[in-house]
């Protein structure tokens, strides 16, 4: 579940947000003038969510390195011992 609240309001009821995010995994988007600021998650989901984009970035990296090498491919000389 996700609530978005105003930064006042998750001040004052700070306490309880973090009981529900460790407890409860309950999400909450803190707002300041009804924009999206920061969001309260449990530790657990922030492991996760680190270890996703992990995954994520060694998976783009890969493709990119895969990319060149198949790009370098056309372009390797054979090394020729000349004696």
């Amino acid at each position: 579940m996700e609530r978005q609240m105003d930064s006042g309001e998750a001040r004052r009821m700070l306490p309880d947000l973090v009981a529900r995010a460790a407890y409860g995994h309950e999400r909450t988007v803190i707002a300041k003038r009804g924009r999206p600021l920061a969001a309260l998650i449990s530790v657990d989901e922030l492991r996760l969510l680190d270890r996703l984009l992990e995954e994520h970035r060694d998976r783009v990296d890969a493709e990119a390195a895969d990319r060149v090498m198949a790009d370098e491919t056309d372009r390797i000389i054979p090394f020729r011992r000349t004696t």
